[in-house]
């Protein structure tokens, strides 16, 4: 006989008859486990495995987990590529691996479920994943520390998405949702999700009463047509894949906006040797990385008669300051054997969506012989989101 299980006032998850280990396997399918052959009963664990905690403990060797298949695992090594971290494989079949750069660390390939999960555990130190990933599978979780919160990939929202026809045609918003009529206790807002913390806490924060929520898996776009559900919680990127299954994301209904992150376990992080010290050559790395993204190096030379009447020339064209301010060196030419200064060399930084303007600028003024590279890194004195997970260690 199936049972509902409450999750939290006003919501429920039904779960599937509780006889033998059935569970959904997709939006329309079952599949059973059960079996009436022998028992058969696992061997005893050997007492060098018995301690689990205590190994965990004593293990010296820090653990990255980063995802093993799908495009955030491949942006991922890509993000560290740039950063000088290459992840060496030696099989592709593995899932363990190194980073040469980073002495003692191992990285692990999980699914980035798995990730949160194992960091919860002790068995992984330090993760990348999706910030989705982390709040529904943390929970609140405090030994989890957003390290860095903005890698700049695997950008996306949780959102709740309705269809565009019938009963929902003119309905916009979440309030338009909430109070749909058609809403009751014997007939709640159905939802399909496998987001079956985020979901039910987001409705629950908002007062929305006659609402359950149905784990599923696969493609759930295909779930309102089928009738397996009212509306969806899913990952949305562009929208696309929800337009082309006429469905139709609301106002206030998004749940979340994701994107890859870096965390770690406060834990290891003040109590495991050394990771602390690759923590911060990490944030280091994909700081100066992500901080130079975009950004440009322009040199032009300049005529002028002193470093300080060519600055104040540059300093007067708005988009020339760079990041601190131009950086100004005489360029030294030799004529009949006597050296003098003539020239200036200008040095800025600018952002792509600035750099024609700030060319035209430069020649404006009287430079000349400009020259344009992209940047790889910018070193900060120090790390602004190192200063901060210092803070949140209480460091």
């Amino acid at each position: 006989m199936a049972t509902s299980i409450e999750l939290h006032a006003g919501f429920h998850l039904k779960p599937y008859p509780s006889s033998a280990c059935q569970r959904p396997r997709s939006l329309h399918s079952r599949f059973s486990c059960q079996s009436n052959g022998p028992v058969t009963i696992a061997p005893s664990v050997p007492a060098a495995y018995a301690d689990a905690d205590a190994r965990k403990q004593e293990r010296t060797v820090i653990r990255l987990g980063l995802p093993s298949k799908g495009r955030m695992a491949e942006e991922t090594l890509t993000l560290l590529k740039n950063c000088q971290l290459m992840v060496r494989q030696v099989n592709p079949r593995q899932y363990v691996a190194d980073i040469p750069q980073l002495s003692n660390l191992e990285v692990w390939f999980q699914r980035p479920k798995d990730i949160v999960r194992k960091m919860q555990s002790g068995d992984l130190d330090l993760g990348i994943v999706g910030l989705d990933t982390v709040c529904e599978y943390g929970r609140g979780n405090e030994d989890l520390i957003l390290v860095h919160d903005e890698l700049a990939y695997g950008d996306c929202r949780l959102s709740i998405a309705i269809p565009m026809y019938g009963i929902f045609e003119n309905i916009n918003s979440l309030e338009d949702l909430a109070q749909m009529p058609q809403w009751t206790n014997e007939r709640p807002l159905r939802i399909a999700t496998g987001f079956t913390y985020l979901g039910p806490k987001f409705m629950e924060d908002r007062g929305l009463k006659h609402v359950c929520f149905s784990t599923a898996d696969g493609a759930l776009e295909a779930a309102p047509a089928m009738g397996i559900a009212d509306a969806i919680l899913d990952l949305v990127s562009s929208g696309t894949t929800l337009r082309e299954n006429y469905l139709k994301e609301i106002k206030d209904g998004t749940v979340l906006q994701s994107q890859a992150v870096l965390v770690g376990s406060k834990k290891s992080l003040t109590q495991r040797a050394g990771v602390l010290n690759i923590t911060h050559e990490i944030l280091e790395r994909l700081e100066a990385h992500l901080r130079a993204a975009g950004q440009y190096t322009v040199t032009a030379n300049m005529k002028g008669n002193s470093a300080e009447e060519v600055a104040e020339k540059v300093l007067g064209q708005a988009s020339l300051s760079g990041l601190q301010g131009p950086t100004i060196s005489p360029v030294y030419c030799k004529y009949n054997g006597e050296v003098k200064v003539e020239y200036y060399a200008i040095v800025i930084c600018v952002p792509r969506k600035a750099l024609y303007e700030s060319v035209k600028q430069l020649r404006s003024i009287g430079g000349s012989g400009v020259l344009v590279s992209p940047l790889t890194y910018i070193f900060e004195e120090e790390t602004p989101k190192w200063l901060r997970l210092l803070k949140k260690l209480g460091m």
